[in-house]
């Protein structure tokens, strides 16, 4: 009889094993389902488009901005839908162009030209300090956005989203910030506050990690450096950022896609523990 019940207990502790661990299976959406995750096209500086767009598929990424190497400034309407129709492919889309640097009235009308033909609302843009207000001219003009990339502390144009805020005075006018958190770090700012305090102000978001917070610096894969990125998506999340947040990895040029794959990863863990 003994043995007989030792059985029936091993059978269904057997059984309960085999059951589903309901407790800890995902319900509803990963946290980081609501946020749009892309990679920054200069990553991939040394590859082809085809080559940049089979690694974005290999990570589930599907949206990059576009550099003028894959797509040049005098590219014309048939081959810019060739392109996208390429990125399509691969189910990615090249959602922003850019960054475009402009020192001339001729190079910001060349530029607005170039995302009007593309069929872009905003486009990344880092014009000269004296073209700010014909930036904003042209803006009104056509209604294509342009988003200034920020460029920390090594003495480039536009150092911060202040600089931005400074010139450009009225978050209305349709020139705002591409905002490098990396950069931003090198800076000793507090990303979260900016992001919470100037959010109108941000267009698109180019993310990294750093091997310190100081200017002699360099970019890291995401989790080994040192920024706190939950208090940043906790901001995000906040603020209801909609979006796209592009991982921009200097690091490794020859072979960048294993450190942008694992901060890609990472990224996405952060945001699902932070929902």
């Amino acid at each position: 009889m003994k043995t007989r019940i030792q059985a029936i207990i091993l059978a269904a502790m057997l059984a309960l094993v085999a059951l589903p661990a309901s407790a800890q299976l995902v319900k509803g959406r990963h946290g980081s389902e609501d946020f749009k995750i892309g990679v920054a096209g200069y990553s991939y500086r040394k590859y082809t488009l085809e080559q940049t767009l089979e690694f974005l598929k290999s990570m589930g990424v599907h949206y990059f901005s576009v550099k003028d190497w894959w797509l040049p400034l005098d590219s014309t309407k048939e081959q810019m839908d060739a392109f996208k129709a390429k990125c399509a492919e691969y189910d990615v889309e090249g959602y922003i162009l850019g960054p475009i640097y402009m020192s001339s009235k001729e190079e910001v009308d060349r530029a607005f030209d170039y995302a009007g033909r593309y069929g872009s609302k905003v486009f990344i843009g880092v014009p000269d300090y004296s073209l700010i207000d014909y930036v904003i001219e042209k803006v009104a003009a056509t209604g294509i956005r342009v988003a200034i990339h920020t460029h920390g502390p090594d003495g480039a144009a536009f150092p911060s989203i202040y600089k931005i805020m400074e010139l450009v005075k009225d978050p209305s006018l349709g020139v705002g910030c591409c905002l490098d958190m990396g950069h931003s770090v090198r800076s000793g700012e507090d990303i979260a506050k900016i992001v919470k305090k100037y959010h109108k102000w941000i267009y698109d978001i180019h993310i990294k990690d750093e091997t310190a917070a100081s200017k002699e610096v360099w970019t890291w894969e995401m989790g080994r450096g040192v920024i706190d990125f939950k208090p940043i998506v906790k901001a995000l999340r906040k603020v209801k950022y909609q979006g796209v947040i592009s991982i921009e990895f200097e690091k490794n040029p020859d072979n960048p896609h294993p450190g942008i794959a694992e901060s890609v990863g990472y990224l996405r863990g952060v945001m699902d523990a932070t929902k």
